[in-house]
């Protein structure tokens, strides 16, 4: 009898669990104009909206790529820096400084001096341990992505300039094939170091996606040809599903933040 009772119990499960609805598409997002936006839900497929494939200057983002490169080695050692706006050739653009930061805060607030800084010392490392021609081959080997043929070859490394945490047109992608760098097995990582340091207190209201806590890393990227004008992107997630908006010219990284939230539906909470 017990077993009778096992065997109707584990049927009925399977009968209310089979009556579930299963969770509804995304609806498409109603865009402005040169907005483009790419969204996976984690189950492989990418739904693509407005100009998610066209290529802009990757701005900010190179951070995430330097975070996959570096980032374990920098959290391993506890990096700190601190930030009074200008350090020899280099710039921030906070003028005023961002004061002392660790990656957290450096991440958090797309600090260009931080991100030099301790990229150097991570290259000085590189030539000691593997030489000049290897520690090359591994730095395009991961920006490979973004490069396309813009780097001029050889078998140094490049010069060190603020290009390389996006400030510049060396460094290009595009909603699209910028999620589906994050989506690449070995890029996990980034999505630990999202969580750990850009997860904010916005939640879902629609249903879709559940109530964890989204992680974004926002920022802007120059308008080649335009020196004063900027474009602004925005990559992010939670749990299994990850976004990525452009925003056109003349916008910045809190248009960007409001931007994605509107079109995902996202409250404060």
């Amino acid at each position: 009898m017990s077993n009778l009772r096992s065997l109707l119990a584990a049927c009925l499960a399977t009968l209310v669990l089979s009556a579930q609805p299963a969770p509804a598409p995304p609806k498409a997002p109603v865009l402005q104009p040169g907005e483009g936006f790419a969204i996976t839900l984690g189950d492989g497929t990418v739904a693509l909206y407005g100009e998610a494939k066209k290529e802009a200057p990757m701005g900010s983002l190179a951070k995430l790529v330097w975070m996959r490169m570096e980032g374990a080695e920098w959290a391993s050692r506890g990096v700190q820096f601190k930030c009074k706006g200008a350090a020899g050739p280099f710039v921030c653009w906070n003028r005023e400084g961002h004061g002392r930061v660790d990656l957290g805060k450096a991440l958090q607030e797309s600090c260009n001096l931080a991100f030099l800084f301790w990229i150097q010392d991570s290259q000085n490392h590189w030539r000691a341990d593997y030489g000049e021609a290897a520690a090359r081959l591994r730095m395009e080997e991961v920006f490979a992505p973004f490069l396309g043929r813009r780097l001029p070859p050889g078998e140094d490394l490049p010069p060190l300039t603020a290009a390389w945490v996006g400030d510049g047109d060396l460094l290009r992608t595009s909603p699209e094939a910028f999620l589906r760098w994050l989506m690449e097995p070995d890029k996990a990582e980034v999505i630990t170091f999202g969580k750990r340091f850009l997860s904010g207190f916005w939640v879902e209201f629609r249903d879709l996606f559940g109530q964890e806590g989204w992680w974004f890393k926002t920022g802007t990227a120059p308008v080649p040809g335009e020196p004063t004008a900027t474009s602004a992107w925005v990559a992010g997630g939670t749990g299994s599903t990850l976004v990525v908006l452009h925003l056109p010219r003349g916008r910045g990284k809190q248009e960007g933040l409001v931007r994605i939230r509107e079109i995902l539906g996202l409250k404060g909470k």
